[in-house]
Parts: C-alpha cells; structure tokens; sequence
C-alpha cells in the first residue's frame, strides 16, 4: 500500500521534471532551435495549422532557422504568421524559402534567458512539492482510518520526504546545466 504511493509519488514529480524540460526548450540560448517556432499557427486555407504542418523547419547553422514550405503560395501566410508571433526576427522571403537569422545573443540577453530558466525551475518545484502534499495527505488519511501504525505514518513521511529532496537536487541540477548551457558564449 505505501509502496504504491511512493511510485506514484516517483512518477508524478518525474511527469514535473520532463515538463521542465519541455519548457526549457522555449528559451533562447546561444544556437537557434527550431522549437523557438513551435507556437506559431499559420492559415492554411482557412485552419490554424503549425508550421512544421505546411513545411520543413531547419536550423541551418546556429544562426539561422529555413523554412521551405511544400506549396510556394503559402509564403506570404508563414511570413504573416512568423510576424504575428513576434519571435524577435523578421522573416527573409526570397520566393522560394524563408530565413530567419537570428542575432547572436547578447550578454543582458543571455542572463534575461537564465532568469526565466530560474522562475521554470521554481515552477517545477512547486509542483513537486504539491506532489509531496497530495502523497502525505494519502498517508495521513491511511494512518487516521487505522490502516497503517503511528510508526509507519512517520517512516511513510520520512520517505516521501527524502523522495521530495532528491527531485527537487534533479531539478537544482538541470538548472544549473541549464544555465551553464545559456550563459557560455
């Protein structure tokens, strides 16, 4: 019984940590992504639809994002699209692709960049901890129905505990890669 709420607990602050992850691929560090794209919707006859949908998106060298759609009359849309988006570039349309070349980043951007990876990182160990209150409350509720002793209650605590402060070391780890990886020019 308390081994499946320490599993469940395992997974869910995992689920927090891979989520972290996701979001750090929404920064900028200092080669472009092709993810830095990935919330833009062009109008394809009338639909919202992601660029990687209507085209291929590649990243060229670490500067530079092509964009070759599959039909040429949509140029004018993924160029409208990239525009609305306002990913801090203008778009280079030369009948054929589309180019994006991004600035190298600056060092007040960079640190801009290793802040928002900070407040990610707080984000997710708030999740984690919300895990750890939804896991000690199931225990609490086994120990008051009188399903476990008063000495298990307080290892299951304990437990949860040291799970809690090894996920939150994972996420202080990644941040700091994060960071490392952001602010190396």
């Amino acid at each position: 019984m308390l081994n499946e709420i320490y599993s469940e607990t395992k997974e869910n602050m995992e689920k927090s940590l891979e989520s972290l992850k996701r979001d750090y691929k929404t920064l900028r560090t200092g080669k472009v992504t092709t993810t830095i794209l990935d919330g833009v919707k062009v109008n394809y006859y009338g639909t919202p639809t992601d660029l990687n949908q209507v085209g291929s998106v590649l990243a060229a060298d670490a500067t530079t994002i092509v964009i070759n759609p599959w039909e040429k009359n949509l140029l004018s849309d993924i160029e409208q699209a990239i525009n609305a988006a306002n990913i801090g570039v203008n778009p280079n349309n030369d009948g054929e692709l589309i180019k994006l070349f991004f600035p190298p980043m600056t060092v007040d951007q960079r640190q801009e960049s290793a802040k928002h990876a900070k407040v990610m990182t707080d984000n997710a160990k708030v999740a984690i901890r919300n895990v750890r209150k939804h896991s000690n409350d199931k225990v609490k509720n086994l120990h008051k129905d009188k399903a476990i002793t008063d000495d298990e209650n307080k290892k299951a605590l304990d437990e949860i505990q040291k799970i809690t402060d090894s996920y939150v070391a994972k996420a202080d780890e990644i941040l700091k890669a994060k960071e490392k990886e952001i602010l190396t020019v």
